[in-house]
């Protein structure tokens, strides 16, 4: 049940449509939904504004097809993370309308095609074109959920030339998303250039003294520029539902 759902529900008691009995067995019932291999939770949308995503890796083609079916017919709106070519394969089959993203390697279904422009501004940039699939997938995350996002690839610290001529763009986001990896020293440059809250993702794409994200994983947390946020290693999904949370959050207060 989303929030327009329950607000609706409330209204109907308040005219005496609904009884208030039979408002809260709607809202109780069934937080949690069981099957064989998953224990869904239908009511994440209540508490946290956007339903259960579902992490593709270590499931099977039928498992991901039944827990996207579930979820679908109770909130209109999945995501699926990590997604393997034969999950994509066999989501495409059963959802012809899905949006599959290869190289996120993200799925998103919906039962009506989407309308909202979006909400703010989440600007997602990496450092190398070998990073554009943990961007990618932040990039899916924030605009699936609401977020107003746009990409912005290929501006490392090798050539700072590059990423100065979309200053103005730097300037307009609300929320930025930096991707690098190597040395990870991109979300230091790009949070001496603005204002704003940045979210900095190390990657796991290097060469052997980069021990597969860890050395820009530290560099982030050592980052002399104040106000960067780093989350995990390739965690693009994290930093893109982040940077949405601290967009829509401002869009209230406005």
């Amino acid at each position: 049940m989303r929030h327009p759902e329950l607000r609706s529900l409330l209204e109907r008691v308040r005219r005496g449509a609904v009884s208030p009995r039979e408002a809260a067995k709607r809202i109780d019932g069934l937080p949690l939904e069981r099957l064989e291999f998953a224990t869904l939770d239908h009511q994440r949308t209540l508490r946290v504004g956007f339903p259960e995503v579902v992490f593709g890796l270590g499931k099977t083609p039928a498992q991901l097809v039944a827990i996207a079916r579930r979820l679908l017919d109770r909130h209109g709106v999945v995501l699926l993370t990590r997604v393997e070519p034969e999950g994509r394969e066999a989501l495409r089959a059963e959802f012809p309308r899905a949006e599959i993203h290869e190289r996120a390697r993200a799925v998103v279904l919906r039962r009506r095609a989407a309308r909202r422009r979006g909400i703010g501004r989440v600007l997602v940039l990496c450092a190398g074109t070998a990073d554009l699939p943990v961007a990618e997938e932040a990039l899916v995350t924030a605009r699936v959920m609401g977020s107003r996002s746009e990409l912005i690839a290929d501006v490392g610290v090798a050539g700072l030339h590059r990423l100065l001529r979309h200053r103005r763009r730097l300037g307009g986001a609300r929320v930025l998303v930096v991707v690098a990896g190597l040395e990870g020293a991109l979300p230091s440059v790009v949070g001496g250039l603005v204002d704003r809250p940045l979210i900095a993702v190390p990657t796991s794409i290097g060469y052997g003294s980069h021990l597969r994200g860890l050395a820009p994983l530290l560099a982030m947390m050592n980052s002399c520029a104040p106000g960067v946020t780093v989350v995990n290693v390739d965690n693009g999904f994290g930093a893109g539902y982040a940077a949405h949370l601290i967009n829509s959050s401002a869009a209230r207060r406005r």
